[in-house]
């Protein structure tokens, strides 16, 4: 089985972003990353996107707020993150505390500014098959990762294993846009299995720790795992049982170095594209 790094790819994206910056004449682009509560997960995407920023000398910032901050005293501090003129771009860690109405600030972030593709303008041109507007991070290191090496979608079979708007629905949408045949799998899904068993490409964002064994993947399929979850010893694992695969898979991601790195690669890519729109350039 073939190990899909995430590096390799994100060196190919820290190019474009040093040929984006020369246009900038010198201005760094910023970026916001804002955080309510510690949930490790969230923790672990903070200081992989902070190091990724830096190392790809652009400027970044956290905002961290407490996990019981009310609803009202927290949209107040977003909106002052929000109308910063300093600030290019913002990274809000989701999900939110229930006491936090999420929709509310999904309206609020600017969709210019909006590097995660959360807010309502920026999803509908997902949807809409546009490439204006930003699309969600992870969602489009999937895209990077499958062509950074050579993996075609055009007519493919793929299943993604994940219905959420963070990751799974945005993903298929990107996905369709590659003329890939899409199945969307989720946990009323019947003998899913069986479904997952069929694609030819199989992506797991279901949140939920080594769920993917080699039940759920056909002969040579390739498996890429969007998972970020904490084991009971404390470390980071994806998705998918990585070391079950051998001999079953063809190709497959691994996490930590997988998807993650590339995810923050993007990230910083939508920054400096940001950046540039904001200051007349066209990105």
């Amino acid at each position: 089985m073939i190990t899909l790094k995430g590096a390799v790819v994100s060196a190919k994206i820290k190019e474009e972003v040093t040929e984006l910056l020369r246009e900038l004449a010198g201005t760094i682009p910023r970026l916001a990353i804002v955080r309510v509560g510690e949930r490790p997960d969230d923790m672990a995407y903070e200081r992989g996107a902070l190091k990724k920023m830096e190392n790809f000398g652009l400027q970044a910032e956290s905002f961290s707020y407490p996990a019981d901050i009310s609803d009202e005293d927290f949209q107040a501090e977003f909106k002052k993150i929000n109308e910063n003129p300093g600030i290019d771009g913002i990274l809000l860690l989701r999900p939110l505390p229930k006491q936090i109405h999420e929709r509310d600030i999904e309206r609020m972030i600017l969709p210019e500014k909006d590097l995660d593709g959360i807010s309502p303008e920026n999803i509908a041109r997902v949807f809409a098959g546009e490439s204006e507007g930003f699309a969600p991070c992870t969602a489009e290191a999937v895209i990077e990762v499958l062509k950074a090496n050579d993996i075609s979608l055009t007519g493919k079979r793929v299943a993604v294993v994940g219905r959420s708007m963070v990751v799974g629905r945005p993903l298929s949408m990107l996905l369709l846009k590659e003329n890939a045949t899409v199945t969307i799998c989720h946990t009323r899904t019947k003998e899913i299995e069986k479904t997952c068993q069929n694609a030819e490409i199989l992506i797991a964002a279901a949140g939920q720790a080594k769920m993917i064994d080699p039940s759920y993947v056909g002969a040579d399929a390739v498996v890429i795992d969007v998972g970020i979850n904490v084991d009971n010893d404390g470390n980071l694992c994806g998705d998918v049982d990585f070391e079950s695969l051998n001999g079953v898979a063809s190709m497959a991601t691994p996490v930590p170095g997988g998807v993650g790195a590339v995810t923050t690669a993007v990230l910083a890519k939508h920054l400096v594209m940001a950046a540039r729109k904001r200051r007349g350039s066209r990105a």
